[in-house]
């Protein structure tokens, strides 16, 4: 349904471009590091360290609780939700945020390891990898291997330049250029409105792929595209990563939950899984850590197992 669909091969991203004098110079397509990307969304600052809640943590699996860490598949490359910090070597985001706040109130510990998106539902149900995290979407193909825990909900999402000069709107989008990232389904989804508008005698839309999404982000800062669609996350980082450059035009659609991947034979830890995320909703913590990345519109009230 989303980029992280079970059909996508998407190539990595590395949503940077923030920097006005980066983006506007002679329509650069410069990108900064993670770091000065973190700075510039306000992500500088770490999420509030965790309580242990006791009666859950009691409901832990023992094998999980003896061994103290819980070892997470990640595909980090898939801004801002996982990606490579500024060492190049520390996957953080707003997913490795979230689950590492739900292991605090467990008494765990999360350890996240970068591995190829296609291969991480593999690495839960040989054992590789405790859980997966890495915005994959819900759905009932994957539920038929693995066990998986709702926690955000994400769907397509366009952007224009601050103040929409040329009055876009995605539902009246003929004759437009409009930008994507390669091999996400916002291809897909452009076709389709393209072939409607050619279908009822009107301009076709021009659909501008690049392989980054940085480099539609530029794109359409610097007047080569007049919108961008991409994954609402996506979109929402990349309006913040560029200072007020860019605004949401149009609602959200196409939308699906994305879920934490356990093995099958471990439905209880999912179940406490889903419990920790409740207690982070509880707290407020959780929308304090969607709101660090600009993605509450996101933000589920459920954490239901097997949606």
């Amino acid at each position: 349904m989303l980029r992280r669909s079970a059909l996508s091969t998407a190539t990595a991203i590395t949503l940077a471009a923030t920097a006005s004098l980066a983006l506007t110079a002679c329509g650069s397509d410069s990108l900064d590091t993670p770091s000065t990307a973190g700075k510039a969304a306000g992500t500088d600052s770490a999420p509030a360290t965790q309580t242990v809640d006791a009666a859950l943590a009691a409901k832990v699996p023992a094998a999980i609780k003896a061994k103290g860490t819980v070892t997470v598949g990640s595909d980090a490359s898939y801004a801002p939700n996982e990606f490579m910090g500024a060492d190049g070597q520390t996957v953080t985001g707003m997913d490795v945020d979230l689950f590492a706040a739900a292991m605090q109130k467990l008494g765990l510990k999360a350890e996240f390891t970068n591995a190829e998106f296609p291969s991480i539902i593999l690495g839960v149900t040989s054992g590789k990898y405790d859980v997966g995290v890495s915005s994959l979407t819900i759905n009932d193909e994957r539920k038929k291997q693995v066990t998986m825990v709702q926690y955000f909900n994400a769907g397509t999402l366009w952007a224009v330049k601050k103040g929409n000069p040329t009055q876009v709107d995605p539902d009246k989008a003929c004759g437009l250029k409009v930008g994507v990232q390669k091999g996400t389904v916002q291809v897909d989804d452009l076709a389709a409105r393209s072939k409607k508008c050619t279908d009822g005698g009107r301009p076709a839309i021009t659909t501008v792929v690049e392989t980054e999404q940085s480099k539609v982000t530029a794109d359409l800062v610097s007047g080569k595209v007049e919108a961008m669609a991409a994954d609402s996350p996506v979109t929402n980082y990349a309006i913040k990563q560029t200072s007020g450059q860019l605004e949401v035009v149009g609602t959200m659609y196409d939308s699906a939950p994305y879920g934490i991947v356990v093995p099958k034979a471990q439905a209880d830890f999912a179940q406490v899984i889903s419990e920790a995320y409740a207690a982070l909703a509880r707290s407020g913590d959780y929308r304090k850590i969607l709101d660090r990345w600009n993605n509450a519109d996101g933000g589920v009230s459920s954490f239901t197992v097997n949606p």
